[in-house]
């Protein structure tokens, strides 16, 4: 027996030494590359709501133990506290791998070598070697024999394990729930959520998505109003179609084509003027009368449109639902925006239409909100974006005694553009969120992704830079994201992560 206890010693020091350099390691790596670790800290599946208090804790708490390892009169207390925080990284990395929405990059060191599940096996061999240690240190501390230690320690460590564990699912609990409903402006991005498959060079800058249908997208071109280029969903088969029959009487200022289903509409508020014809011929067969004046229109149906106009209290931004065959046929919400400034800058947005959900939606510009509306104009929900900006940051000046409003400066954009598919909203943001990567951020353009159903932010995925060329438009299909950047076309597809997620309406 006494033979035994230099042996036993021995291997207490090693797996104490062992878990010393270990955090005094880990620790050191994260500091030195704070930034990063704080990053993917907060790219966390687990723990992104947290990240604000974790990213310091994390490193203290190794630092702490280490020094505790070694201080003799605290190495008992040292070497349950390790057995605790083994426990806490390997249910996180469990969990990870079995629970979560995405498996993130790996930790930060010599460990970013290592895949989750190599990290996971190497994670329960130091639990085992903390477990072995503890009952070492009893047995050593007390000179008794290993099955009175062992009695000793045989509440102490699967306590430890099951509160370890314990701690990680409720901080992975709340970070999940705070994360979809009360999100702190941590965004996530699980790895290629959308996939770049392809880009075609559209020689103009000037075109943008009109719709789509029978499986081909179609594009518009501001400079050539009638004119329409198609293309087949994997970017191939280009075809030009040119609307017929235009009267010739009117003239156009800002014609816009939409495709929906089999037809097409010519619309131009500024006359104003909504035309509809058959996609099959592209000839102009019916013509929408006593419209209002009106800056935005997406068809509902082969009669009816939800339009913007300018016919609210002050001049203010509203919307209603236009219907070509009734005798009233222009109905107005004024509830459905909300003034904070002047009622046209601050209200200002985009439009959208979904066929397959029947839902109207509308996200503002320069605040971070967004409405749900039915295909009767009536309200369903509000709902925010992540971001904090909640007022519109816009400055107006009143010209020609009050008749006249200008911006007076460049506004806050929070919301640049937006596309819907089915229950789930796209949103272009404007605006960086904590512990952002700087790379993606300044190569990409920022897509936020949202479930109109339950109000909630799922993800989102940078769609990346072409040059110095802006991102005009998007549109999204159930498979693919399709955008115009300058004068290229680029198709990204969607991966299950976000797709499993679209849902058809009931």
């Amino acid at each position: 027996m006494k033979n035994q206890v230099p042996h036993q010693r021995i291997i207490l020091e090693c797996i104490t030494l062992s878990f010393v350099l270990l955090y005094v390691y880990a620790a050191m790596s994260k500091l030195l590359d704070f930034e990063n670790f704080k990053v993917q800290l907060g790219q966390s599946p687990l723990l992104s709501a947290h990240a604000a208090w974790i990213v310091y804790a994390v490193p203290i708490t190794e630092f702490l133990i280490a020094g505790f390892l070694i201080i003799p009169r605290l190495r008992t207390t040292a070497l349950k506290a390790s057995m605790a925080l083994m426990t806490m990284f390997t249910a996180y990395i469990f969990i990870v791998l079995h629970y979560s929405s995405f498996v993130p990059c790996s930790c930060g060191g010599i460990l970013e070598k290592m895949s989750w599940n190599v990290h996971l096996v190497f994670n329960i061999v130091l639990m085992i070697l903390a477990a072995a240690a503890i009952l070492l240190d009893e047995k050593l501390k007390e000179n008794e024999s290993f099955k009175e230690s062992y009695r000793k320690v045989l509440i102490w460590i699967p306590a430890i394990i099951v509160a370890g564990t314990a701690v990680v699912s409720f901080l992975f609990v709340s970070s999940e729930r705070l994360m979809h409903y009360e999100n702190p402006f941590i965004r996530r991005y699980p790895r290629h959520a959308a996939v770049l498959r392809s880009q075609l060079d559209l020689k103009y800058n000037s075109y943008y998505f009109a719709g789509r249908s029978e499986g081909r997208i179609y594009l518009g071109n501001s400079t050539a109003p009638l004119q329409l280029l198609s293309i087949d969903e994997n970017l191939k088969n280009k075809k030009i179609d040119r609307i017929k029959s235009a009267p010739k009487d009117i003239l156009f200022q800002r014609a816009m084509v939409s495709v929906q289903d089999k037809y097409f509409y010519l619309k131009d508020g500024t006359v104003p003027a909504v035309f509809r014809g058959s996609a099959a011929d592209w000839i102009i067969t019916n013509k929408f009368s006593g419209l209002p004046y009106f800056d935005q229109a997406e068809p509902i149906d082969s009669i009816r449109m939800v339009l913007r106009s300018n016919k609210g209290e002050d001049l203010a931004n509203i919307l209603g639902l236009f219907d070509n065959e009734k005798t009233r046929k222009i109905k107005y919400n004024p509830q459905l925006l909300q003034k904070q400034v002047d009622g046209i800058f601050d209200t200002d947005g985009k439009l959208l239409y979904d066929n397959n959900t029947k839902k109207i939606s509308y996200v503002y510009f320069y605040r971070n909100e967004f409405i749900t509306a039915d295909n009767h104009a009536e309200l369903i929900q509000r709902g925010n974006t992540i971001d904090t900006t909640t007022r519109a940051k816009v400055k107006v000046s009143y010209l020609e005694n009050h008749t006249v409003r200008k911006m007076s400066a460049p506004p806050y954009v929070v919301n640049a553009n937006a596309a819907v598919c089915r229950n789930l909203l796209f949103i272009h943001s404007k605006i960086k969120g904590k512990y952002q990567d700087e790379k993606v951020w300044s190569q990409s353009f920022v897509i936020d992704v949202y479930d109109l159903n339950k109000q909630t932010y799922l993800l989102s995925f940078p769609i990346y830079n072409i040059r110095d060329q802006k991102l005009k438009t998007f549109l999204v299909t159930k498979d693919c994201l399709y955008a115009v950047i300058g004068s290229t076309l680029v198709l990204y597809d969607l991966k299950p992560i976000i797709k499993k997620e679209i849902k058809d309406a009931h």
